[in-house]
């Protein structure tokens, strides 16, 4: 319920059938609780939930999505980054859907294209369906990072998705996204755009930045590892 719950709200609430797709549930030791926390959250969400044959391409021929909501493969997450490859790699392949959002938790969101309106009301529904994730919440305060997040993009998000110096966003809390659209089997980085609180607006326009390259290059954990280490 952190990776882009703003946006995935606001597509449910426009009448848009959402999936869950669940690639992991932690280790071994922490499967059946997770899975049970997890089962609880997307019905407070009203999510649908798959959590069997989940491979990538398996899923897109099935499912046939008109937009996929993935992590970001510089995420800082090995797992996630490893997911947001193999996701990537399977929509070129299937050649659709044309258009994906990115987002990040663990890492910066390093070439952010999208703003979303995240409201007072919009954040409590969707603490409301986070705190299900109780084992994770006693471990790391999510529900702080949520509207930390969410405050932090409202101050600097027009300058990271227009440029340093552009006029501040129309509102105080913001979810940033990359947008990207495949155009013959290469990734092209959107042109930035705003989405006020209750938009499901996916109506995006193809920018010039080919972003394949650095979607595709080895990240800060790809090459030094998720943890430090000192002698």
């Amino acid at each position: 319920m952190l990776g882009a719950p703003g946006a995935l709200f606001a597509l449910r609430d426009a009448g848009w059938r959402i999936v869950n797709v669940a690639c992991s549930l932690g280790r071994p030791e922490q499967r059946d609780r997770r899975l049970r926390e997890l089962q609880e959250a997307c019905k407070r969400a009203r999510f649908e939930l798959r959590i069997d044959d989940v491979e990538p391409a398996r899923v897109l021929e099935e499912l046939e999505p008109e937009l996929v909501v993935a992590p970001s493969p510089h995420d800082r997450h090995p797992f996630h980054e490893e997911v947001a490859r193999d996701v990537l790699t399977a929509v070129a392949a299937a050649g659709g859907p044309a258009t994906v959002w990115l987002w990040s938790l663990w890492g910066e969101s390093a070439l952010p294209s999208l703003a979303l309106e995240l409201t007072d009301t919009r954040l409590d529904e969707i603490e409301h369906a986070l705190e299900a994730h109780d084992g994770e919440l006693a471990r790391t305060d999510f529900k702080r990072l949520l509207r930390a997040q969410a405050d932090a993009y409202g101050v600097i998000g027009a300058e990271r998705i227009y440029d340093f110096g552009a006029p501040s966003l129309p509102f105080p809390r913001a979810e940033l996204l990359t947008e990207l659209a495949l155009e013959d089997g290469r990734w092209h980085l959107c042109e930035p755009r705003v989405l006020r609180d209750g938009e499901a607006n996916v109506e995006r326009v193809s920018g010039p930045l080919d972003v394949t390259d650095w979607l595709f290059a080895a990240s800060v954990t790809s090459r030094f590892g998720s943890r430090r280490s000192s002698s």
